[in-house]
């Protein structure tokens, strides 16, 4: 059957509409751009808190971005499993309802002078495991909800979506926590997951529940049949090792990153905001390239060439010496190069894996994926507040910004750099421990069929 963003002509032939008629998809872009401003913004507002107020040094600094990045490599395999099986819109909701909780509980903790460093390091961990759930479920949504022939679109509008999350988010919790107090900029983050909450929860297109798993033991199967299909495909193997050694990386220079505008280049909270805040508009542009340049140039140069600028730029940052004029405009070009770069291999990579991977194993193969990717992320950030310990900023700024440009180097080293502007069909969906049941007993689940 074919959804609201499709229709079909008077000769038979599909007919593509806009997805912005789709009430249910526009449903689910003002709540993803509502998550995504509360979460950038309370990336923001957790470190900065941590530096300026606690005065966290380098190592408390990496211990607190690894806690709310741990969550990735505990949780994430689990949650593919889980939300195959269970309705996306459901665990959208609840996450959302549980981060907005977290949050108001750190305004509170912080107005009565109890936000301090282990507070913050629960409430990263409890926003990271949360944030595992939406992530997994809002990816495997958007292929229930908008036709194949449409992903690079709707996944352009989503990725536009956290753009502009990109923009105010950084901006809008530098300036609360220099000019009021983290607890409000807390609670500023809290309420954007409540509007995710009010939106999403309105979504009306029915998703049937799947039938549960009869027993535990067939959980790790699951998972083991995501990963083996991850594996088994020569282009979501490369996204995985490109995206590994990209998140490791970029863990580190961001641990670093946070450290040296305030300390080294003596930027306030505000200026730091606004530094990281020209991510969003570049990653505006990243997301309407990516509708464009791959049908243009092919999927496999534009990653390569995205990556490769994306990540390079950051190789500027360490020459840069005190709050000077040039300093801040400096910044916002980095950050701007790196948001477009960034977000058009984000879109690409997204659609090239959206689309090789069959409905019912979607959930599994974003988790694998984002297991594989993020999973050293912790690890990235331990090493980042390790290095700036023991070498100093500066350099460890430019050594952990030169590890960034492992992940173009993988791309072009492989399958991936040769794709052209079409993108490869899905492969057909191994057999699975649903349809082994099915194939034993006769019967249809009421889960998806792969």
């Amino acid at each position: 059957m074919p959804s609201a963003s499709s229709a079909v002509s008077d000769s038979g032939r599909p007919v593509p509409s806009s997805l912005w008629r789709d009430s249910n998809f526009r449903k689910l872009w003002v709540g993803q751009t509502a998550s995504q401003l509360g979460e950038h913004t309370g990336l923001v507002v957790l470190p900065l808190f941590a530096v300026l107020t606690l005065n966290a040094s380098a190592t408390q600094l990496g211990v607190l971005r690894a806690v709310g990045q741990a969550p990735i490599l505990l949780l994430s395999l689990f949650v593919g499993a889980w939300v195959d099986r269970w309705r996306t819109r459901t665990v959208m909701v609840l996450t959302d309802a549980g981060r907005a909780v977290a949050l108001g509980a750190a305004a509170v903790a912080g107005l009565f002078g109890w936000l301090g460093l282990p507070a913050l390091f629960v409430i990263a961990f409890a926003i990271g495991a949360l944030s595992v759930f939406f992530d997994v479920a809002y990816q495997a949504s958007v292929v229930r909800l908008v036709e194949r022939d449409q992903l690079v679109r709707g996944n352009s509008a989503l990725e536009g979506s956290r753009s502009a999350a990109q923009i105010g988010g950084p901006a809008l919790g530098g300036a609360l926590v220099s000019l009021l107090s983290a607890p409000i900029a807390a609670a500023s983050s809290a309420l954007f997951f409540t509007l995710s909450f009010l939106s999403i929860r309105r979504i009306r297109r029915v998703e049937s529940t799947p039938e549960r798993l009869a027993r535990p033991s067939w959980v790790w199967r699951r998972i083991y049949e995501g990963i083996r299909f991850v594996v088994s495909d020569s282009a979501l193997r490369t996204v995985c090792l490109a995206s590994a050694a990209f998140q490791f990386s970029f863990a580190a220079v961001m641990t670093v990153y946070l450290l040296f505008l305030p300390r080294e280049l003596h930027l306030s909270g505000t200026a730091v905001g606004l530094a990281l805040a020209a991510t969003g508009p570049g990653a505006l542009l990243g997301s309407m390239l990516a509708a464009r340049l791959p049908n243009r140039f092919g999927y496999g140069p534009v990653l390569v060439a995205a990556a490769a600028l994306g990540d390079g730029v950051f190789l500027c940052v360490p020459a840069l010496n005190g709050s000077s004029a040039v300093t801040v405009p400096v910044l916002l070009a980095v950050s701007f190069v790196f948001g477009a770069g960034g977000q058009l291999v984000n879109v690409a990579v997204m659609a090239v894996r959206q689309t090789v991977t069959p409905d019912g194993m979607q959930g599994r193969a974003a988790a694998t994926i984002t297991f594989v990717g993020m999973g050293l992320s912790p690890l990235g950030s331990l090493l980042g507040g390790f290095l700036a310990e023991e070498w100093g900023l500066r350099t460890s700024l430019l050594a952990t910004a030169a590890g960034m440009m492992l992940s173009p180097v993988v791309m072009t080293l492989s399958p991936l750099a040769r794709l052209g502007r079409t993108l490869p069909a899905a492969r057909n969906a191994p057999l699975t421990a649903d349809r082994a049941e099915v194939h034993g007993s006769g019967n249809c689940p009421s889960g998806d069929v792969e």
